[in-house]
């Protein structure tokens, strides 16, 4: 299924009286004892795959979601946290972050890519559920227009599966090994100390944490300030789509800031659940729904482009992967768009 990455903003305990470190502690807190229950659940859901009541999959996904948080908070507030402890944990929430991320990553993106060359070229391009991975296709009723692209598609649907199969199982093997190694313990034991003693400075119990959470948010409206929004008023931007299937493999380079922007809102998200627990902005949550699509629209062009770039593929093969490559460009754009309008919206606040 597609991936969901937005979760509502979640009530945190604890949050009484003034805003202070004490609020920080207790965010961090529950954030820890949520890795730590994700972690019995996913080893749990391991030792007895096929017939545990959690699936591997959502005990993983919790394990992202408290590691970003914790991570995320580290950085907003790093001035009143011991610096060497809080530099050396949030490099390594991101690592198990990005670690367990990978495996789900890829098999969205093959989803997605399949998905739209089944609608682009009205042909039936889905993985097969039998064994041997290989692609099952139907004959296409495809129309005049269409009949260049059908040609290829069922090829260039196989050539994805066989990269994204083949990548999705190497991050699955990565996730394994990173959970065994004595790099994750060392982490999980920290997040073990952290869920009851949470390192704040001397002065920290006392300072108001809203200077740094309006630091952050600055910082987000800086950066979304400085993104072409003009441009992104418009559906369509021909300019996003020059550089086409160029042989550069960076990548696109009017993606970078957006990206960042999505970045910066997650922790601006995340400063507003340790102020404020229970509170949910509609317009940043759209606003942030629109940036997860760019960012996976915008990884999904990569991926047809590089497998556009490999050696001995057929033409139409190639032509259907280009297709398939501006079609992704476009819902790029589409999202960039969506995030303009999400954005100008005036704050919609729910609790």
């Amino acid at each position: 299924m597609a991936q969901q990455h937005l979760e509502p903003t979640e009530p945190v305990a604890g949050h009484v009286g003034p805003v202070t470190g004490e609020a920080l502690a207790g965010y961090l807190r529950a954030q820890a004892t949520e890795f730590l229950r994700a972690l019995r659940l996913h080893r749990e859901s391991g030792a007895v795959a096929g017939s545990g009541t959690v699936p591997p999959v959502d005990a993983a996904r919790a394990l992202r979601r408290s590691a970003r948080r914790i991570s995320g908070s580290l950085h907003t507030f790093r001035p009143l946290l011991e610096a060497d402890w809080s530099e050396r944990m949030r490099p390594e929430l991101a690592w198990v972050s990005g670690t367990l991320a990978s495996e789900h990553a890829c098999e969205a993106r093959l989803e997605r890519l399949l998905l739209a060359l089944h609608r682009l070229s009205g042909a039936t391009v889905f993985p097969a559920q039998a064994a041997g991975g290989t692609v099952a296709t139907a004959q296409p009723a495809s129309s005049p227009d269409r009949g260049n692209l059908t040609v290829g598609a069922a090829k260039a649907g196989a050539l994805l599966d066989r990269q994204l199969t083949l990548a999705r199982t190497r991050a699955h093997s990565t996730a394994l090994q990173a959970l065994g190694s004595s790099r994750f313990h060392a982490v999980a034991d920290n997040i073990a100390v952290l869920a009851s003693e949470v390192p704040l400075t001397p002065a920290a119990p006392a300072t108001d944490l809203h200077p740094l959470a309006q630091a952050a948010e600055d910082r987000l409206k800086d950066a979304a300030a400085a993104l072409p929004l003009v441009t992104a008023g418009h559906p369509y931007n021909a300019e996003a789509l020059v550089h086409g299937l160029s042989p550069d493999p960076a990548p696109h380079p009017q993606d970078a800031p957006w990206h960042q922007v999505r970045l910066l809102l997650r922790l601006h998200r995340y400063a507003r659940e340790v102020l404020r627990g229970d509170l949910t902005d509609v317009r940043l949550l759209a606003a942030g729904e629109a940036l997860d699509r760019h960012r996976d629209a915008s990884e999904a062009a990569a991926a047809a482009a590089q497998a556009a770039r490999t050696p001995r593929i057929a033409p139409a093969t190639a032509y259907a992967l280009g297709v398939l490559h501006a079609d992704q460009r476009h819902e790029v754009e589409a999202a960039r768009f969506a995030f303009q309008r999400s954005w100008q919206m005036e704050p919609v606040s729910t609790s």
